[in-house]
């Protein structure tokens, strides 16, 4: 339990059975009335965002989120296989967890694997990574680097949109935010 001075942006609280991650807060002293905290929360798992108010000092539960560095291995069928770099265990995390992530999923990169009792919430990619264009088509002659974009096939089978140069084999950096191409690697 904490109470609603403790709440600090990342923290995972735990309201009536679900998980919810506070985005943003402000604590609020009006001149007239008592004092409270209004904050923006993320539902971890489903990804929908509320504003909620607390009166100050109340008391809320907060939850214990684990979050390891662990080393993508493979996917089978539509879930997919982490190892802990620490104990070597291995959990399957399901594609609906991971979700736009696997576009940005090459087999041993590291990403942060947060967990709740077991059970995989989400997982954190660095925030760009290299991947390989494996089919584009050719650039035309007097295409310049300011001409406009083209769709680009990488390696993990996502398409991004690069600039007209770039051509099939290269390898670009990636933003995996947003899936914007930032340059060549």
């Amino acid at each position: 339990m904490a109470t609603t001075n403790d709440l600090k942006n990342g923290l995972v609280l735990n309201l009536d059975g679900e998980l919810w991650a506070v985005v943003e807060f402000q604590h609020v002293k009006p001149g007239k009335g008592g004092a409270f905290v209004r904050t923006t929360l993320k539902n971890v798992l489903s990804g929908k965002v509320v504003d909620k108010t607390f009166n100050a000092g109340t008391k809320v539960e907060t939850a214990t989120v684990d979050k390891r560095t662990m080393q993508y291995l493979y996917a089978d069928g539509e879930d997919y296989v982490f190892m802990d770099m620490e104990t070597f265990d291995q959990i399957t995390v399901l594609g609906g967890t991971v979700g736009e992530a696997a576009n940005y999923l090459l087999p041993e990169a590291e990403a942060i694997v947060a967990t709740h009792e077991g059970v995989p919430l989400y997982i954190e990619l660095p925030t760009s990574v290299v991947l390989e264009v494996t089919y584009t088509e050719p650039g035309l002659q007097g295409d310049r680097s300011t001409g406009g974009n083209k769709p680009a096939t990488v390696e993990t089978g996502a398409t991004v949109q690069v600039p007209l140069f770039v051509t099939t084999g290269e390898k670009i950096k990636v933003d995996t935010r947003d899936g914007r191409y930032l340059g060549r690697a």
